[in-house]
């Protein structure tokens, strides 16, 4: 097991990496516990969880709106849950946005924990204290910032995913490795087949290091003021591709690093040689670099992005392998870009 931490202005954060579902009860208070999870994830663990009340919700994200969290401060009543109640979140991304949502909002805050059951919720979405919900399908539109005091990681958890499960999670891993750590991704080209296999020693590695990566930016930049933008390589535009498609996030955030890459060679950041390292991985992975929808459907929600200033908007751009720089990028250059992956 390793361990990691994360000190911020929301709170402390303890992340254990490969300890066991079981464990759970060594590492949150048993009393005033309260579990929210979603339907699979009950189905498959429920009877490893703690003795505690359990909040099931729906899967996806459709599920993560204001209205399911309107609904759970609502059971949250019914269970007469106060200040001093303890919310763990066991399960994917979702189900730790609300998890972290809710409990930061009711009662002006609780504190919570998450036991991460998927690749992208152990390498990226339980990490850092972002927790929000969705408007009128624009991911993440309202939300807030506040650190949960556990995330534990169980890497044996991860064979019951699915291939799209795991594509999310990959794409995530990417990410870290070409804004941040060359030799992550130096890694991952070299044991793409592993990573697709979940083959535990490579699976170790890649979200150890990638937890290493996210803590290390989160603890220099909580509020994502600074380097912390740079987390978003990809997802500016894999966002507005989720809305427009509602392809999986994996494949959307692959599409999104492409374009990421793209801009970067035709802004003269990057050299042409690693665009097509970027590419090579990602097809490895069995991820899509090219566009097959509507670009102008996809402009329209890159529009209403938070990063959005004017006509432009801050992209995250590659200047090598493992080093990123954001910069403001006019809107009509991304549609240039887009017309050319569709091309």
């Amino acid at each position: 097991m390793q361990t990691f931490h994360i000190s911020g202005g929301t709170g402390q954060s303890k992340l254990l990496i490969g300890q066991r579902l079981e464990a759970l009860p060594e590492h949150v208070p048993e009393e005033r516990l309260i579990i929210l999870t979603d339907e699979r994830v009950s189905g498959l663990y429920s009877s490893r969880f703690p003795r505690a009340p359990v909040i099931t919700v729906g899967r996806g994200e459709e599920a993560k709106t204001l209205d399911t969290a309107g609904w759970l401060y609502k059971r949250l009543l019914e269970l007469e849950a106060d200040r001093g109640t303890y919310l763990l979140g066991i399960g994917g991304g979702v189900v730790c946005d609300l998890t972290g949502f809710v409990a930061s909002t009711y009662l002006r805050g609780l504190d919570f924990a998450f036991a991460a059951t998927t690749l992208l919720a152990q390498v990226d979405a339980s990490v850092g204290g972002k927790n929000g919900v969705n408007l009128d399908g624009y991911k993440n539109m309202v939300g807030l910032f506040s650190q949960p005091e556990l995330v534990l990681c169980d890497l044996g958890l991860l064979p019951t995913l699915s291939g799209e499960d795991i594509g999310c999670g990959l794409a995530e891993i990417v990410k870290h490795g070409a804004i941040a750590d060359p030799d992550l991704f130096a890694f991952l080209e070299d044991n793409a087949q592993g990573a697709l296999q979940l083959d535990p020693a490579v699976m170790e590695r890649l979200v150890a290091d990638s937890v290493l990566i996210k803590s290390g930016i989160v603890n220099l930049d909580e509020r994502e003021s600074g380097q912390r933008r740079k987390l978003n390589f990809g997802h500016t535009f894999g966002h507005a591709v989720e809305k427009t498609t509602s392809a999986p996030h994996g494949e959307a955030v692959s599409q999104g690093m492409a374009l990421a890459g793209l801009l970067s060679v035709r802004r003269g950041l990057l050299a042409e040689s690693e665009l097509q390292r970027l590419l090579s991985l990602l097809w490895k992975l069995r991820l899509p670099t090219g566009i097959d929808a509507p670009v102008e459907e996809m402009l329209q929600a890159l529009s209403k992005d938070k990063k959005r200033q004017g006509e432009s908007i801050r992209f995250v751009l590659l200047q090598s392998i493992g080093e990123a720089v954001v910069e403001s990028i006019p809107l009509r250059e991304i549609r240039q870009a887009a017309l050319e992956m569709l091309a």
